[in-house]
């Protein structure tokens, strides 16, 4: 439902330039360059503390840049003005740790948020928007619940349910898996890949579990605290294999090694 005109088809969906960000002036993250192409499941990975949520509150706009530029769909959202930046938001969606439901609001009142602030749909039709949108994150028979009444797995999938509500060309994942057992984690992992094959939606996922790492990034960027950059990109079996980079080979060969590819 974005209302913004694609003026470069082949543009990438993200493209972010020359970004450095951090707090009251003091970086943490220097001269972070890279893109995300459309269609894709892009994570950015790294230990704690090495800035990822930093650079997911710039890329999102809740925190403006020190320098540097982010662009979506080869639109400017760092320069943008008012009416375009407002327009900007809806080409994307968010889903925030914990799924940051209202909890005074039922599922369905939670989805229905974002089209009740940005479309001019009917209130019978919101309604019907918005329990679709859960049909689709598998939370049909769920729509009169509150966020007290059902499980963490539930509370994440109604949380993107709302960051679907406006049909986005992004989304944004803020450490989904956490807090999730490991089935309720894989199944949570196949339902991304279900809204990428279903809508064609560039996924960026910010994540420290190495289960999702493998099961469903096409690609991943790896930040450092010391360097305060980005210090790895690429497939992450790849780099699993073939880096030398002691760094990149602890976080990612953590626990149970997993296969390196064939062939």
């Amino acid at each position: 439902m974005a209302d913004v005109t694609d003026p470069l088809s082949d543009s990438p969906a993200i493209e972010v330039t020359g970004l450095s960000c951090g707090y009251d002036g003091q970086p943490v993250l220097k001269d972070v360059s890279f893109t995300v192409k459309r269609g894709e499941v892009f994570f950015v990975i790294g230990g704690s503390g090495c800035g990822k949520s930093t650079l997911l509150r710039n890329l999102i706009g809740l925190n403006h840049p020190l320098a540097g530029t982010v662009k979506f769909l080869g639109q400017s959202f760092t320069h943008a003005d008012l009416a375009a930046r407002r327009a900007l938001l809806k080409t994307f969606g968010v889903l925030y740790q914990g799924g940051a439901l209202w909890s005074s609001l039922t599922l369905r009142q939670n989805v229905a948020l974002p089209l009740e602030e940005h479309t001019a749909l009917s209130p019978r039709e919101i309604g019907e928007l918005a329990t679709l949108k859960l049909a689709q994150v598998g939370l049909t028979g769920f729509e009169d619940y509150y966020p007290s009444e059902i499980s963490g797995g539930m509370k994440k999938r109604a949380g993107l349910a709302r960051a679907l509500a406006l049909d986005p060309s992004i989304v944004f994942l803020d450490e989904p898996s956490a807090g999730l057992d490991p089935v309720t984690s894989r199944k949570l992992d196949e339902l991304v890949l279900q809204v990428r094959e279903t809508f064609g939606t560039t996924l960026v996922v910010v994540s420290h579990e190495l289960a999702s790492i493998y099961s469903i990034a096409d690609r991943v960027i790896m930040l450092d605290r010391g360097e305060q950059k980005i210090i790895a990109e690429g497939a992450p079996r790849e780099l699993a294999a073939h880096s030398r980079d002691p760094r990149v080979i602890d976080f990612l060969h953590r626990g149970d090694r997993p296969a390196a590819p064939t062939g």
